[in-house]
């Protein structure tokens, strides 16, 4: 009854235990220092994981406000035209939004950089 679904397992685990080990028998072993893709490979003085100042999250929300902001003015303004009015107040609301988001990350103090 799973006869198929057995069968195709079966080449499917083949498949994946072939390739590992012709990649296992014909990898070229790179240098430590070159694969290292941190910092251009110069050797890291800390881990790539460490954690930033939380100022850091402020700034990366104001800059995806900013973007967000972008990614609807573009096509807002091949339509404005034929939309009229309502594509005016729909964006006024949008910036509207968008200066309420700043005026928060301005008072965190996302705007400091000391």
């Amino acid at each position: 009854m799973y006869a198929g679904a057995a069968s195709m397992a079966l080449v499917a685990a083949l498949i994946v235990g072939g390739l590992y080990l012709a990649h296992r028998a014909l990898a070229i072993a790179a240098s430590p220092l070159g694969s290292v893709p941190f910092q251009s490979g110069w050797q890291p003085e800390e881990h790539a994981l460490s954690r930033y100042h939380v100022r850091w999250y402020l700034a990366t929300l104001l800059f995806l406000a900013f973007d967000v902001e972008m990614l609807f003015m573009y096509p807002w303004s091949v339509v404005v035209a034929r939309l009229g009015a309502t594509a005016i107040v729909e964006m006024f609301v949008f910036l509207g939004g968008v200066f309420l988001a700043v005026l928060w990350a301005w008072r965190e103090g996302a705007l400091r950089w000391v």
